[in-house]
């Protein structure tokens, strides 16, 4: 186990028993929903799970996100207050494998409905393919990153909305069987938001059907659905953790590919620097666009799932020379 590891486990067991006590100074577990004003209380682990809760949920529901806007989640690191909120609540909607100690808070919640994304739709291994058997990125410490191994697949199932709908039905199932006086409501919503993401499915369908290339770069291997249902390859600089650092023979792939395919364009995305796709599209002579993974949104006042998607749209049709 690495360091870091380590120290997310030992921080989790002290913040865990803080929440205990935290909850033990407020009279103990009781229904959350009495303290919401009547609504259910639910508590979502990222943006995409916190979008479902509130478009399905609806006026029914009181959402807590766990990771604040324009915050990466992967290394979310929760509090002790956050730890008993997820004790606490009558729904935790979740991605197990994402967030390491959402998944350890969760294990100790006293909730009977909880809705992991992953059951919903099981996660894919979408590994770094250089063709020379060193795929895996590496970390600044040189150890090859398992963050999103095969063990755990690639989490970013939200960005195909057929995966998505499937994650937004069980949401709705579960709600209605935590709150069955609204039930019907929490169909309806499904339904609402079913209809949504199909049309969204067809827009991505029509808009990538005739294009000059189906190869794209990004900074960044969250893609690897989307390119699987829209028939598009993605090259990633990284795997699954954004973070990580790329091999020198990950970097002269990439190069290759890039020219193999007629890439115009390396993608980054708007929570993480930018400095390593512009680094590769300097090296090429391409220019960078965003690409945005959806994890949080920076500003959700004016920006939603469907606005950035179509967004995403827009680039991915400019970068592979849309006709």
């Amino acid at each position: 186990m690495k360091l870091s590891r380590l120290s997310t486990s030992i921080a989790f067991a002290a913040t865990a028993v803080a929440g205990s006590l935290l909850l033990s100074a407020c009279g103990g577990i009781s229904s959350a929903a009495d303290k919401s004003g009547g609504k259910l209380d639910v508590v979502a682990s990222f943006y995409p799970m916190e979008f479902l809760a509130r478009q399905i949920g609806g006026e029914h529901v009181k959402v807590t996100d766990l990771t604040a806007a324009g915050v990466e989640p992967h290394d979310l690191e929760l509090t002790a207050k956050q730890v008993a909120a997820v004790q606490r609540a009558d729904a935790v909607i979740y991605l197990k494998g994402l967030q390491p100690t959402v998944d350890q808070a969760v294990a100790q919640s006293h909730s009977k409905h909880l809705v992991d994304a992953t059951a919903a739709s099981p996660l894919v291994d979408h590994h770094l393919d250089e063709g020379d058997g060193e795929g895996e990125s590496k970390g600044a410490d040189g150890e090859h990153d398992h963050e999103h191994s095969a063990a755990t697949g690639d989490p970013h199932i939200w960005l195909d909305p057929a995966r998505y709908t499937a994650v937004a039905r069980s949401v709705g199932a579960e709600l209605a069987a935590a709150d069955p006086a609204n039930a019907a409501d929490y169909q309806r919503n499904t339904d609402a938001l079913v209809t949504r993401l199909t049309a969204l499915d067809q827009e991505f369908r029509a808009g990538l059907q005739n294009v000059g290339t189906r190869t794209f770069v990004t900074s960044h291997a969250a893609f690897g659905y989307l390119a699987d249902h829209y028939g598009l390859e993605q090259i990633a600089i990284n795997g699954v953790d954004p973070e990580a650092e790329p091999t020198p023979s990950r970097l002269a792939a990439i190069q290759r590919a890039a020219k193999e395919n007629g890439v115009t364009t390396v993608f980054f995305e708007s929570l993480v620097s930018p400095k390593l796709a512009n680094t590769v599209a300097g090296d090429l002579g391409l220019k960078t666009a965003v690409l945005d993974p959806l994890e949080g949104i920076k500003e959700p006042d004016k920006n939603d799932y469907f606005s950035v998607m179509r967004q995403n749209l827009t680039n991915l049709r400019t970068a592979l020379g849309a006709s």
